[in-house]
């Protein structure tokens, strides 16, 4: 295995020098599972294009939206092994790489809005969690918002009883696990590319995701009732292979870091409207009735799933603690 991590390294490093030395621009293969037209899309876009006008071009920087190059099951191995340089993975991901804390995000109803969210990505948090990764041959750039999630199945979903039995598609995390089980329903992790094929032939019930994804992924014609719960985020990690960001010169690391920062501007400030102007089309479309919950509807929804907070051992209490207080506990 030691063998094997330096053999990558000196080819990492090879192909960057050899780039080099013929002038030629060094390439970053920038692989994401989301439509071109989402937030996430949108904004691995705009750090192509800000990534090349700072570095002159001597970065090449290759976006591949909807899994076209790296499958969503194969992409943290391909990251790992230098096949793809950057990803920018739902944060549940990285969970299984033995980096357990990364599935607080999953909690249901953690955060009361985006003013909390990014006191933790934005903070000492966020960076700590990135931290962990560096072990696993992976660097954390950034944290780019999609939105808060929703539920949505062919049924209306408005009490906890309504979810009983219902096969509901789920990203692999065990906190998701348990936030369905809350509910009474059976969760199934599929793909996010699968997804609406899943839901068409009835593979699922239902699912939860943002609305811009709900939205870009056609999911509204497959599902006749969309319920705003906003019970958990979806957020998104920007990570490198760490030994390709290591090997690249410091000038361009820096370019690449700048360029990163707008990127992430970008994309948080898009977010909120990506997803208010979904829910817009998705109302539009006439396909899936909307249904806002009452103060009460959302209260007894939100009971039954912090059950799951109490069941999960996965996060050690006292950083569950820290995370919720911080210095004040």
């Amino acid at each position: 295995m030691k063998l094997y991590k330096f053999l990558s390294g000196l080819f990492i490093a090879g192909l960057i020098l050899n780039a080099q030395a013929k002038d030629q621009a060094i390439v970053i293969k920038f692989s994401h599972i989301a439509a071109p037209d989402t937030p996430k899309g949108k904004a691995a876009e705009h750090f192509k294009k800000l990534a090349e006008q700072y570095t002159k071009n001597k970065i090449k920087v290759e976006v591949y939206p909807n899994g076209k190059l790296i499958k969503d099951k194969d992409e943290m191995d391909a990251l790992q092994k230098g096949d793809v340089q950057m990803l920018a993975p739902s944060l549940s991901k990285l969970a299984p790489l033995g980096i357990k804390e990364f599935e607080i995000f999953d909690m249901p109803y953690i955060f009361n809005d985006y003013k909390d969210l990014h006191g933790i990505t934005r903070g000492q948090v966020g960076k700590d969690l990135f931290n962990r990764l560096e072990v696993k041959g992976i660097l954390g750039l950034a944290y780019w918002d999609n939105a808060f999630k929703q539920m949505s199945a062919n049924k209306p979903l408005r009490k906890p009883d309504d979810f009983k039995n219902l096969k509901m598609r789920i990203q692999s995390s065990k906190i998701i696990d348990l936030q369905m089980q809350s509910l009474g329903a059976t969760p199934v992790v599929i793909p996010f590319i699968e997804v609406y094929k899943a839901l068409q032939t009835k593979t699922v019930d239902g699912t939860e995701n943002s609305i811009s994804n709900f939205y870009t992924q056609n999911i509204h014609e497959v599902q006749k009732f969309l319920t705003l719960t906003n019970h958990g985020y979806l957020g998104y990690a920007v990570i490198a292979n760490k030994k390709f960001w290591d090997k690249l010169p410091d000038d361009v690391k820096n370019d690449l870091t700048k360029a990163m920062t707008e990127a992430t501007d970008f994309a948080n400030d898009i977010a909120k409207k990506e997803n208010d102007d979904a829910l817009a089309k998705v109302k539009a479309s006439g396909k899936t009735e909307i249904i806002e919950l009452t103060a009460e509807e959302k209260a007894a929804l939100k009971k039954a799933m912090i059950t799951s907070h109490d069941k999960q051992d996965i996060i050690p209490k006292a950083f569950l603690r820290w995370w919720l207080c911080g210095d004040k506990c």
